[in-house]
C-alpha cells in the first residue's frame, strides 16, 4: 500500500481527509479558480454575520473590493472591525430584500442561523443550537437602491446567505442584476424556513435570467442520517463579459 494511501487511511480514521487542492477537487480552490476566470472585481455579501465569507475570500487569493451587509448589530460590530483592517472591504449595517424600511430579524442562538423568516421543525432538529432567542428592529434595503453607491462598472459577484430570504434579495436587485455577471446563493434541499424558495425553484427562476450553475459547495447536513440540506450554489450568466461562455 503507498505511503498516500496510508496517511489518508490514518486521516480517515480519525476523522479527517486529504484532498487535493485544485480546482478540480476542492470547492474553494474552484471558487478562487472562477472569480478570476470571471475577472471579478467587486463581491457584495449580503448576509455577511461576522465577515466569515470575506475573510475567506482573501484567504483563497481575492484581492478586489468586498461589500458587505449585515443586520444583527452585534455580528455587525465584529464584521465592521474585520472590514476596518483592510481597505477594500466596506461593512453596512443593513439586511438586504426586496423593500427599504425596517424588519423583525428573528436572533438564533448561533447568530448565523438569524433570519427574517421563521424557522421550521427540521431545521430546528438538526440544528438545536439555532433556536431563535429573541428579535431586533433592522434596517432593510433593497439592492436596486444601493447598488450604484458601491459598483464601478467592472464584473460583480453577489453572494447571498440569508437563511431562506435569497428570494427577496433577488426580487429587490432586479434592475441590478444587469450587472451582476455571477451569484453565490445559500440554497435549501428540504425546508428550513416559512416560504423560503428550494434549490430547485431557484435553479429555474435564475434560469430565466440567463444564470447557469457552474458550481456547488456542500453545506448543512442532517446530523442524524447525514442527509444533505443545503448547498451553496454558483451560477454565471453565460456570455457574460467577465468570461464563462
Amino acid at each position: 500500500m503507498g505511503i498516500r494511501r496510508l496517511i489518508r487511511r490514518s486521516l480517515r480514521r480519525a476523522g479527517f481527509d486529504l484532498v487535493k487542492y485544485d480546482h478540480a477537487s476542492h470547492p474553494l480552490a474552484r471558487r478562487a479558480r472562477l472569480l478570476t476566470a470571471y475577472n471579478i472585481d467587486l463581491v457584495l455579501d449580503v448576509g455577511a454575520n461576522t465577515g466569515q465569507y470575506g475573510r475567506e475570500l482573501r484567504a483563497i487569493g481575492y484581492r478586489g473590493r468586498i461589500v458587505s451587509f449585515e443586520p444583527l448589530r452585534a455580528a455587525y460590530d465584529e464584521l465592521a472591525r474585520a472590514a476596518k483592517a483592510d481597505g477594500a472591504w466596506t461593512a453596512v449595517h443593513a439586511a438586504v430584500g426586496d423593500r427599504d424600511g425596517t424588519a423583525e430579524l428573528n436572533i438564533a442562538g448561533n447568530s448565523q442561523s438569524s433570519s427574517l423568516l421563521e424557522m421550521l421543525p427540521l431545521h430546528l432538529r438538526s440544528a438545536p443550537e439555532s433556536r431563535y432567542c429573541g428579535t431586533e428592529s433592522v434596517p432593510i434595503v433593497r439592492l436596486d437602491t444601493v447598488f450604484r453607491d458601491y459598483w464601478t462598472g467592472g464584473p460583480v459577484c453577489l453572494k447571498i446567505d440569508t437563511q431562506g430570504f435569497e428570494r427577496r434579495v433577488i426580487e429587490g436587485a432586479e434592475r441590478s442584476l444587469a450587472a451582476i455577471d455571477t451569484l453565490q446563493l445559500e440554497l435549501s434541499l428540504a425546508p428550513l424556513y416559512k416560504d423560503e424558495t428550494l434549490f430547485s425553484d431557484m435553479s429555474v427562476l435564475l434560469a430565466r435570467r440567463g444564470y447557469a450553475l457552474v458550481s456547488l459547495e456542500q453545506g448543512f447536513s442532517d446530523p442524524t442520517d447525514g442527509r444533505l440540506l443545503q448547498v451553496d450554489g454558483i451560477f454565471h450568466r453565460l456570455g457574460a463579459a467577465g468570461g464563462g461562455g
